[in-house]
């Protein structure tokens, strides 16, 4: 396969044009053709039906509209278009989502920057650092598979118990003890020393000879959510004669590899843990591997880091429950402190489990079989809290060392208070967790719980309190629900997504500002600003206007729900709602009018005045007319 040369569209579309290039996906990306490669569907009238693959669905509740190309399942209030469903199906962003389209659909997407280096095939074009990766990736499996210079690789794999399935399944390679070995091949391919420098594969010295940087060793392809190599891991195997002192090393971070937004075998355990909602997490990548040939296929690896925030943000699109599984040596519960603070920080049911007799995962599964290990995470999963309070304390003596228990408490209150302190925006959720958090501390440590809040409040009033940072790129919070709709301003957008034409009349009568659900406001303000340009805010219009999944599905809704009523006079009825936003505000005015009369405040004059706008406002709002003069 030639790497250089995928096939594209003669145009290419520029970032900068956002909205062209979402429009451009949106038509070459047929929505039956793109949820049929993950979900069955049939045809059911004019659209077509699925199993929905976000609740345990027993009949088909996923609608899939080819008219509008839009999707629904009303069980999970998710909906939107071809964007939303890779979003929610993948866990990606959207410009992600926008990009894996655009590769689909053979559109390049590229930033336009005058002396970028980033046009088509350059060391800074993203597409072609993808097809690089790929085809080197291809290389080093190659080599596994079939070079006499593997040898010693695949001994290494067999002696660990990986089986040749796992080798494929992995895509796991070899890097011959050569300074060169992958630069050769890649001139023959077309891919420059610069672009594989870019990529993490070539290593620049001060002799100007670059050399290969992962010569000698084992190869671990790490690949993205969508199964796109963006980096290796590599174990120096002295046999192959590599003197390097260095037993793992991962690649750099490039534009394509981040090893704290990346997690080990998640291309490949992604969909069996959206099913079980649970995700194991291990600590290497052959207990991932030896774990998947247990039949464990909710297993994912860390890249030789601690579990970060960013790996549990990535998790918790897919799972419900993160499992993390422990070495039993020391270093495995050296951690305890980052994993309760991840517990607290990122709200999430993670769980701990700590194998016996210092075994790695691996090991554990090769000795004592599937069986085993299942019952050990059933019975031995503890949440995160439980296990820093038994590591806390091991070794106090609770009911006579006073000290000892008292620095424990102070040091897991110390983690506690670093989480967002309660306030008028905390969930319930939040609200209740933190509850609960203190409640147990206060009944482990045997103190009574007022004590334990207020020594939670002085160490956040000392300054130590510190919420999670978001990471770069990313939202500091994510956006507000779109909570209760009023009747009238989710029926004014059901006639407008239907009837669109109707958008300039709506604009004159209206003001966006009397709209009073965000959501709703979000989506009304787009109508009033394609009317105002003189551009038809149609459904397909509005779908490219927003980013935002949650408003894509209520869109989908808006959309759905204004065909069922079979709208017969949309100018009546927008003339009747444009009357109840009149009459509604008008009563929240004569509300607050009434309020100031009733401070008896105003002078003799100041009351008549009022008592009159309350008059004339009660029969705006009952729909009378003013009264003729004379």
């Amino acid at each position: 396969m030639d790497y250089t040369h995928l096939a594209t569209q003669e145009m290419t579309v520029s970032l900068s044009s956002s909205l062209d290039a979402k429009e451009l996906v949106r038509q070459a990306i047929d929505i039956v053709d793109l949820v049929g490669k993950y979900v069955q569907l049939r045809r059911q009238g004019r659209n077509y039906v699925g199993i929905c693959p976000w609740h345990d669905d027993t009949r088909p509740s996923l609608q899939v509209n080819p008219e509008r190309q839009s999707f629904k399942c009303w069980v999970c209030d998710i909906g939107g278009d071809v964007f939303s469903f890779v979003m929610k199906m993948d866990g990606v962003s959207f410009p992600e989502a926008l990009a894996l389209l655009a590769d689909q659909a053979g559109i390049p997407l590229q930033k336009q920057k005058q002396g970028s280096g980033s046009g088509p095939g350059g060391a800074s074009d993203k597409r072609h650092l993808y097809q690089a990766m790929a085809w080197a990736e291809k290389e080093f499996h190659e080599c596994l598979l079939r070079d006499l210079e593997a040898e010693v690789g695949r001994r290494y794999f067999q002696q660990r118990g990986i089986t040749p399935e796992s080798v494929r399944k992995f895509h796991l390679g070899f890097a011959p003890n050569r300074w060169d070995w992958i630069q050769r091949r890649a001139s023959g391919a077309g891919f420059s020393p610069k672009t594989l420098e870019t990529i993490g594969l070539v290593v620049p010295s001060e002799s100007g000879r670059p050399y290969d940087r992962f010569r000698g060793r084992v190869l671990f392809s790490i690949r993205d959510v969508q199964g796109r190599p963006v980096g290796f891991g590599g174990r120096v195997l002295p046999e192959s004669g590599s003197t390097s002192p260095a037993k793992y090393i991962n690649s750099p971070e490039t534009p394509l590899f981040s090893k704290s937004s990346l997690l080990y075998g998640l291309d490949v355990a992604r969909d069996p843990i959206r099913k079980g909602h649970t995700a194991l997490v291990m600590e290497g990548y052959t207990d991932c591997i030896v774990a998947h040939q247990f039949g464990f296929d909710n297993a994912v690896a860390v890249l030789g880091t601690a579990l970060g925030s960013r790996h549990v943000q990535i998790l918790k699109r897919f799972a419900e429950q993160i499992v993390l599984v422990l070495d039993g040596d020391e270093a495995g519960q050296k951690r305890t402190n980052e994993v309760l603070e991840l517990f607290v920080a990122e709200n999430v049911d993670l769980r701990i489990v700590t194998l016996p007799e210092n075994l790695d995962p691996c090991d554990f599964l090769q000795a004592r079989g599937a069986d085993a290990f299942r019952e050990i995470l059933a019975t031995g999963a503890i949440d995160a809290l439980e296990h820093a309070f038994r590591i806390a304390t091991r070794g106090v003596d609770m009911a006579r060392d006073i000290h000892a228990a008292a620095s424990a408490l102070e040091r897991l209150l110390g983690i506690v208070a670093k989480a967002p302190r309660l306030g008028a925006d905390t969930t319930r959720d939040d609200r209740f967790r933190e509850e609960k958090i203190l409640q147990r501390l206060a009944a482990s440590f045997q103190v009574p719980e007022q004590t334990v809040r207020e020594r939670l409040t002085a160490m956040r009033r000392g300054g130590q309190r510190r919420g999670p940072t978001p990471e770069a790129g990313q939202p500091a919070s994510a956006p507000a629900p779109a909570g209760k709709i009023d009747p009238c301003e989710r029926e004014l957008l059901e006639l407008l997504v239907r009837f669109p034409e109707h958008a300039a009349e709506a604009r004159a009568a209206i003001d966006v500002e009397q709209i009073g659900s965000a959501a709703c406001r979000s989506i009304y303000a787009a109508c009033c600003r394609l009317a105002d340009v003189g551009e038809m805010p149609t459904f397909e219009r509005l779908m490219l206007e927003f980013d935002d999944p949650a408003l894509k599905s209520l869109l989908v809704e808006l959309d759905e729900n204004g065909a069922a009523k079979k709208i017969a006079d949309p100018a009546a009825l927008l003339a009747e709602l444009a009357g109840s936003f009149q009459r509604r505000d008008a009563s929240k005015d004569l509300s607050g009018t009434a309020g100031l009369l009733r401070e008896g405040r105003l002078d003799e004059s100041q009351q008549l005045d009022l008592l009159e706008q309350i008059v004339q406002q009660e029969r705006v709002r009952r729909g009378m007319s003013a009264p003729k003069d004379g």
